[in-house]
């Protein structure tokens, strides 16, 4: 199965960094915090990735045309007059990965549909590329699996900062609305497993994902939720950032299992 990272966008909260890089090319612990899921996701099997790339998308193909120079022990030998390199110690990935430009401005929903082709016919598995969480993957994709529903997100519960979920007793999702001041309630952490039947569901590159597809998945009650009372942080801006760090550095990062 196919998993899908957002990584189109500015960051533009963050911008003393993702002025030079995209944002989810921002490192935490010495590797972008896109490298990050991407080791959560293989921790469960899962290592076919599309990466919808937009703003400095070259970047984000450099840094993987690199990867495996950059994670192995090269000798590069000049002596014979000619470039030789010989590669020892490899220190890789299983992992397939397929960067796509789906445009600069393009929002949530138009950069999933410009990835369609690289999907094809199948259930896949969608997150936004600036966020870290140690859902169980497998049990995320046994919830939707045994729901039948068009798609599922995970829902955690934290200080209301997003857009806030209306779920019912029976974890479907029904209604989005914008935050209150006193909010407790689940929010859309992505996560998401998705039919492809969602991309009739997307009419170009100004669709936005959560409000134009999401929100008519609810009302029609195709969206369910998968709630996650463990751990989850997104990284929109330098104090997310320094969150992220210092659970690395002192050693209780829980999105880390590998």
């Amino acid at each position: 199965m196919k998993v899908v990272l957002l990584a189109g966008g500015k960051g533009t909260r963050i911008s003393e960094e993702s002025q030079f890089r995209p944002k989810p090319m921002i490192e935490i612990g010495g590797k972008p915090i896109l490298w990050h899921i991407m080791k959560e996701y293989s921790c469960y099997g899962f290592n076919d990735f599309i990466i919808c790339a937009g703003y400095r998308q070259e970047y984000i193909k450099e840094w993987f045309n690199n990867y495996f120079t950059n994670n192995s022990d090269v000798t590069f030998d000049y002596t014979g007059g000619k470039l030789t390199t010989v590669i020892h110690d490899e220190h890789i990935e299983p992992w397939r990965v397929t960067v796509v430009d789906t445009g600069l401005d393009t929002m949530t929903g138009g950069r999933v549909k410009r990835i369609r082709k690289y999907v094809g016919d199948e259930t896949f598995m969608l997150t936004y590329g600036d966020g870290v969480c140690d859902v169980n993957i497998s049990k995320l994709l046994d919830f939707h699996r045994e729901n039948h529903k068009t798609a599922t997100l995970t829902a955690v519960l934290r200080e209301q900062e997003k857009g806030v979920l209306d779920i019912d007793e029976n974890n479907s999702v029904r209604s989005f609305r914008e935050k209150n001041a006193s909010d407790g309630t689940p929010i859309n952490a992505g996560y998401m497993v998705l039919e492809p039947g969602v991309f009739d569901m997307i009419e170009g590159d100004r669709t936005i994902l959560e409000k134009d597809v999401l929100e008519k998945l609810a009302a029609k009650g195709e969206l369910m939720s998968y709630t996650h009372r463990g751990f989850w942080q997104c990284m929109d801006s330098a104090r997310e950032k320094a969150i992220l760090e210092n659970a690395i550095q002192r050693g209780v990062a829980p999105w880390i299992i590998w």
